[in-house]
Parts: structure tokens; sequence; C-alpha cells
């Protein structure tokens, strides 16, 4: 028996497979995934302003990096570069300040343009818009008299109709009012947050590192992890900084040129809404669009302006800006696309503005954490 015994073949550890994926662990991931997302969509108000920090950090680190090299000292130079980057955003917002309120105070004139024009239209013959509009009142009145059950008022008691109040342009505006000043606040909050992660950059992530973990491995990938989002999200700024201004520009110097009234304003709106890839350059062609009808009072000009403004914004997305990628963010279109609406969902308009670079974080986890490294390909060109 002890010779039968010494003939086996012994186990070596290499033979011993690691278990698969099974029901269990897939039920897990879903409910961890699931639960991650519902507690990033109701604690949004605490995360957004981290994030956005988070990214201001990103945007000013290589500057404030560079002015420590040169013996200034962390905090001041912190400090200045974020006095220099809100001086000349005030600069700017000031000196485009009485373009801003003109265009604010024809907005009445443009209203009353536009319904006098609808007025008249509506007098004319009807077309097929309005044919189909009135098909549909009488289908929803048809509808709504089936529906109604016939009820005998009695002698004495007056009917009563629920009428909604109206749109009013005063309630309008004093909740614009409120929430600039809640915006502005947040923005505060924001760019404290980012000069605390400018002083105290190396100290957070040595304790990061030192806190995630005993083995040696976990704590190399770690580096590198944090050193590729630092490098994709730097580099990826620094394109978007630049792409924004120069559509920016290029788009209020040909908006001069086509004779629009206040052209560079329109260009600062088209190059802020140039981040958010795809919906910001169709806004603002539209919103062009009609500000070009009224001032033009022809389509022709009109749809010049907006022709214009789509040259730009296409010649900067699919020339311009994947030149200076290279490849940082090599997130394929459909994943960029899909995580617009899945942000969008999230976190409404602030989720649209950090799509791109939550994307571009997500890769980069996956691309080094081995487990996740097929969704990264997933998501990769």
């Amino acid at each position: 028996t002890s010779s039968s015994l010494d003939e086996q073949p012994a186990v070596e550890p290499d033979d011993v497979s690691r278990p698969g994926l099974n029901a269990r662990s897939i039920s897990l991931a879903l409910v961890g995934v699931a639960t991650a997302i519902l507690l990033a969509r109701y604690m949004q108000d605490v995360l957004i302003p981290f994030v956005l920090a988070a990214l201001v950090f990103y945007a000013f680190d290589p500057v404030v990096d560079r002015l420590q090299h040169w013996r200034v000292p962390r905090a001041l130079g912190a400090a200045l570069v974020i006095i220099l980057v809100v001086g000349a955003v005030g600069a700017t917002a000031y000196n485009l300040k009485d373009d801003a309120m003109t265009i604010v105070e024809e907005l009445p004139a443009a209203a009353q343009k536009i319904r006098s024009q609808w007025a008249a239209r509506r007098g004319q013959e009807p077309g097929a818009l309005e044919k189909v509009q009135e098909a549909a009142r009488e289908i929803d009145a048809t509808a709504a008299a089936a529906a109604t059950p016939s009820v005998t008022v009695p002698r004495g008691v007056t009917r009563v109709q629920v009428v909604e109040p109206g749109f009013r342009a005063t309630d309008y505006l004093w909740g614009t009012s409120v929430g600039a000043m809640v915006v502005a606040g947040q923005a505060a909050l924001v760019l404290f947050l980012a000069y605390f992660l400018l002083v105290y950059d190396d100290l957070f992530k040595r304790k990061l590192v030192e806190n995630i973990g005993p083995r040696l491995t976990h704590k190399k990938l770690t580096v590198q992890i944090l050193n590729d989002i630092a490098t994709q999200i730097e580099r990826f700024i620094l394109v978007q900084i630049l792409t924004c201004a120069m559509v920016g520009f290029v788009t209020g110097l040909g908006l001069w040129w086509l004779g629009l009234r206040h052209a560079f304003v329109w260009g600062v709106v088209a190059g802020v809404l140039n981040v958010v890839p795809y919906f910001g350059p169709l806004i603002v062609a539209a919103a062009l669009g009609v500000v070009g009808y009224l001032q033009f009072q022809d389509i022709p000009p009109a749809l010049g302006v907006v022709g214009f403004t789509l040259l730009v914004t296409t010649i900067e997305g699919y020339w311009v800006t994947p030149a200076l990628m290279g490849r940082v963010a090599e997130v394929n279109r459909i994943a960029l696309f899909a995580g617009i609406l899945f942000w969008s969902w999230l976190w409404g308009v602030p989720g649209m503005l950090l799509a791109i670079p939550m994307m571009v974080i997500v890769k980069v986890i996956c691309d080094r954490v081995e487990d996740l490294q097929p969704i990264g390909r997933m998501l990769g060109e």
C-alpha cells in the first residue's frame, strides 16, 4: 500500500486553477454596481464639487509644480495660480458685460417679433404643422369627452375649472438669480477644495498608497493608476482649453465678419459649450440660427451663420482635437456617446460636462486592473 501511495503523482500548486465566474459572483458584482450608481445619484450634491475640484487640481497642478521647482512655496504658488485664473475669467466677463446685457435687453423685443410673425403666419392658410396640431386637438377633445362621465350638477352648485398659471418671466428671472447665487457659492467651494488638494497633493497620495493594502504589488499598482490618471487628465484638460479657446476666437471672429451683432459674446458661448461633445455645438448652432434670422430677416444669412458655426466645430472635432490628443483618452465614440447619456442622467448638466473626464478615468483604471481589462478593451478604440 505504501508503494502505491508513493507512485501517485503529487499535486503541484500551479495545477490548482482559480475559481471562475459563477452566478453568485456576477450577482454580487451587479448589486455592487447598482448600489454605487444609486449612491452617486443620491449624493450628487456632495460628489460633484469634489469631482470638479479634482479637475481644477489636475489643470493647475503642472503650473504649481513648476513654481515649486522655482523655489516658490506650494501654498503661495497655488494661491497665485487660482487668483490669476479667477481674475482673468472675471476680467473677460466684465469686458463682455455690456454686450451680454444688451442681448438680455433685446430678448423682450425678439420675443415680441417672433410672436408677431407667428400671429401673421397663423392668419394665413394653415400649413402641414398647423393641420396636424388641429387634428391632435380634435382627437384630444373627443377622447376627453368620451372619458368624462356624465355627472349632473345639483342645483345651487357651481362647477369649478382649475386653470394652471401661465409662464411668468419675472418668476423665472428670480429663480435664475437665486440659482446664480447658488452656483457662485458652489464655485467658491470648488476653488477652496482645489486649493487644499494642490497644497497637500503629496500628503494625500502618500496616505492613499499607505492605506491601499499590505502588498507591495497593490501599492505599485495604485501609484501607476494615479500617475496615469494625472497624465491623461492633465493633457486632456490642456487640449480642451486650447480647443475651446480656438473655437471661441474663430467663431467670434467669423460671426463678426458675417455682420452678426454681439459676435464675441456668442464666440465665448460657443467656446464654453464646446466642452460638451455633440450637444454643445448643436445648441449653439440652433441659438445662432434664431438670432441670425431675427437680425437679418432672411433665411439664407441665418443658414450661413449656422453653417459657419458647425464648420468650425466639425474641423475642431474631427481633425484638430484628435491630432492634439494622440493616444490620450482613447475612448471609442459609441462608449463616449453612451457615457454622455449615462452621466447626464446621473448628474444632469454637470454630468454632461464631466462625462469625458469620468470616462477617461474609468478607462485608465480598467486598463490597469487585471480583472477589469476586458471592460477597458471594450471602451477603447
